[in-house]
């Protein structure tokens, strides 16, 4: 690290919100052609500090330095007239314009004429692209395109602003082994160029391929900085939740034999002639590649997808057809994937979204039993450990962990036998991620029966009784716990 220049210094910043003091002498230093993972839970301050410096955010009080001349951002505009560029967690792109309309949206090419210079426009985003391996014609509507090839737009119009420093957030959440070596291989040729990359993650284990050191942040502050070759996985998880995670997993494997819901032959869009068996408290975990057909096939269980053959039985009961409400009310839950999008109404209180799936219990015709409600609430906001002021705030200021959470305690309000589980840590800090996997564990324990949909391998190696697995919409096998290993996984997850 020695010979590399110091480009970004963000010392003493301190941030306040009403009631809130989300950051407290914070500070983050960025070698030139460096990647500096900034790791802590939910909450910690991270997102603060990075909105701070894309301009999203005034600090209060605090200095930034750029090539060591001290800078002030006050604005998105600030921050990009001085090479930053923020590729965040959700892609901000423009889903109906093509691939060159949204690099240069805002700043396009112009002739003499006034008139937008397209054919410059898209010879400009081909050399872009081209300069990064990426085979992708300029003029292909986003829409089209993965997510993986999405993230690469997304840097390829970060690098087009003459970025020096670029902030990825999340950057591999929903990408497949093969698109995550992709990325890396991009961040690389990156940082050969000099350009400072700041690489937020919970994939811990992603740190060792890709990042050169590693700062810590808890409660708003500062905690260190680690090289990331000196330091391992259980040193950084003790200075981001401040104590020793001894018990990270948290699983009794106690299953009974009695068979809750039998999923016979179903096929639907994306599921071919599935199989499987799930019992009572048994967390059976279901692995496989993106594209595999697993959410698919949960989606189709819970009525939101057609089942154009098969049966799904719950306690002796086919229920194949049956609306959604229909199945809720017959006991299923599901958290699905993308909580923001599909899980939550961001806007407004947590109490609504905690107790909107048991409206039953308090709203009898016109008359709203607002005790009872709040009764609800506060029972799940308590037992599940759910970090909010109040059950009035708006959800979507709690952390990724707390909105998961108070998720849970929707559907437990339900009094669900099965709680299908989609992706239920994905984005969640280390110390959420320990308190999700204890609440399974003591819904198991009580006798839910839980369908946990996971890309984390050892997630579902240390969570599942039984592991199925999922190839082209298919179930390729079913593995015992003692037998699952991620070689075993792996083998059934590329059958065709």
């Amino acid at each position: 690290m020695a010979e590399k220049t110091l480009l970004l210094k963000m010392e003493h910043i301190h941030k306040k919100f009403p009631g809130v003091y989300a950051l407290n002498d914070a500070k983050l230093e960025l070698m030139a052609g460096e990647v500096h993972a900034l790791l802590g839970e939910n909450g910690a301050g991270k997102s603060t500090l990075i909105k701070i410096l894309g301009g999203i955010y005034e600090k209060n009080q605090g200095e930034i330095y750029i090539d060591g001349t001290l800078k002030e951002i006050n604005s998105v505009e600030d921050a990009r007239s001085q090479g930053i560029s923020i590729i965040h967690q959700e892609l901000v792109l423009v889903p109906f314009l093509s691939i060159a309309e949204n690099i240069f949206l805002g700043r396009e090419p112009k002739k003499k004429s006034g008139l937008i210079n397209r054919s410059k426009m898209i010879a400009d985003t081909k050399n872009a692209l081209d300069d990064f391996g990426l085979n992708l014609n300029p003029n292909s509507m986003i829409a089209d395109l993965n997510i993986a090839q999405q993230q690469m737009v997304e840097i390829v119009k970060a690098i087009s602003f003459n970025a020096k420093i670029i902030v990825m957030d999340e950057p591999t959440s929903s990408l497949s082994d093969t698109e995550v070596e992709g990325l890396f291989k991009s961040v690389k040729k990156l940082t050969a160029r000099g350009i400072g990359i700041i690489y937020i993650s919970h994939r811990m284990s992603e740190l060792g391929q890709i990042a050169d050191r590693v700062t810590v942040m808890r409660d708003g502050q500062y905690v260190d900085t680690k090289v990331i070759k000196e330091t391992n996985n259980d040193e950084l998880i003790r200075l981001m939740v401040g104590r020793e995670l001894t018990s990270y997993y948290t699983r009794d494997f106690n299953a009974s034999n009695e068979i809750v819901m039998e999923v016979k032959d179903l096929c639907s869009e994306k599921s071919n002639h599935v199989n499987f068996e799930l019992r009572k408290g048994e967390i059976l975990g279901f692995a496989g590649l993106i594209g595999a057909g697993r959410s698919e096939t949960m989606e189709a269980i819970f009525g939101l997808k057609k089942i154009t053959s098969g049966k799904v039985i719950l306690n002796g009961m086919e229920i194949q057809g049956l609306t959604t409400k229909e199945v809720m009310k017959k006991g299923i839950g599901l958290v699905p994937e993308d909580r923001r999008a599909e899980g939550i109404f961001p806007d407004m209180a947590t109490k609504f979204n905690i107790t909107l799936k048991a409206l039953d219990e308090f709203i009898k015709g016109i008359h709203v039993d607002g005790t009872k409600e709040h009764e609800i609430s506060s029972k799940y906001i308590n037992e599940l450990a759910v970090k909010v002021p109040t059950d009035q705030t708006p959800i979507r200021s709690l952390s990724g962990g707390n909105q998961q959470k108070a998720i849970l305690g929707s559907w437990l309000a339900t009094n669900p036998t099965v709680l299908i589980l989609d992706e239920p840590t994905r984005g969640v800090d280390v110390g959420a991620k320990s308190e999700i996997y204890m609440i399974m564990n003591e819904l198991a324990k009580k006798g839910v029966s839980i369908i946990m949909v996971s890309s984390d391998l050892p997630e579902v190696l240390n969570m599942s009784d039984r592991v199925a697995v999922m190839s082209n919409g298919s179930v390729t096998g079913i593995l015992d716990h003692m037998e699952a290993t991620q070689t075993n996984i792996m083998e059934k997850a590329v059958q065709y």
